[in-house]
């Protein structure tokens, strides 16, 4: 789904974000499914990049960016109240990077 400014604008939306809600009413809107259905089709869309991320699997959107997986090595921290030293655990962390498409549509 290829968003066009005069169609669709962030700033139209009642709250700042665009919340899954939203996307299934687009869906109902413009394609014509039934309001279960684009709540179900935007879960599923959703629930499948979770579980490819938690197995360890980088997801790549044609046109919008990359979600990526990165292992966080163990480190030493500080407790900026109390300034007590603190390990930080080595952890998974998501990290999404632009598609050039979608960086160049921001700047235009």
């Amino acid at each position: 789904m290829e968003a066009h400014p005069e169609e669709f604008s962030v700033e139209s939306l009642e709250t700042p974000a665009l919340t899954k809600a939203q996307l299934a009413e687009l869906l109902f809107d413009r394609i014509g499914l039934n309001k279960r259905e684009s709540k179900d089709m935007v879960d599923a869309f959703f629930e499948l990049i979770c579980s490819s991320l938690i197995e360890g699997q980088d997801v790549k959107i044609s046109g919008f960016g990359n979600f990526q997986i990165r292992t966080k090595a163990p480190r030493p921290g500080r407790n900026p109240r109390t300034g007590e030293s603190i390990p930080i655990e080595a952890r998974r962390v998501v990290t999404f990077h632009a598609s050039h498409k979608l960086k160049e549509q921001l700047q235009s």
